[in-house]
């Protein structure tokens, strides 16, 4: 059975659906999140989704991201299959960075892209 198909929005769509009200689903690894990360993100690791994809919001669009698209497009099939409204963001955190758009640590100060 063939994974179903993954709308994609690039960073400035997805900054907007964010702002009204959509879930920016981090799905890097812990040190790629603790590099930077957008302020706005819910960090769940892709790893981690089989077993904890029932805690995200089914009522709101999630916006999925990687650092380039690949990971958080598989992300975004699984929860597609589940039943969730999901996009992926082309190009991921590289292009959110790319556009000028924030990156933070957890700490509060600026982030980066690995």
């Amino acid at each position: 059975m063939d994974a179903p198909a993954v709308p994609e929005v690039g960073p400035d769509e997805a900054s907007a659906l964010v702002e009204a009200g959509a879930v920016l689903l981090d799905v890097r690894l812990p040190d790629e999140w603790e590099v930077g990360h957008a302020p706005q993100a819910l960090h769940l690791p892709l790893a981690e989704l089989g077993a904890r994809y029932q805690t995200l919001a089914a009522d709101r669009r999630i916006v999925a991201v990687c650092r380039t698209g690949a990971r958080s497009e598989k992300a975004a099939a699984a929860l597609i299959g589940a039943g969730y409204d999901v996009v992926n963001l082309a190009g991921g955190m590289k292009a959110w960075a790319a556009v000028g758009l924030p990156l933070v640590t957890d700490t509060g100060d600026a982030g980066r892209v690995l």
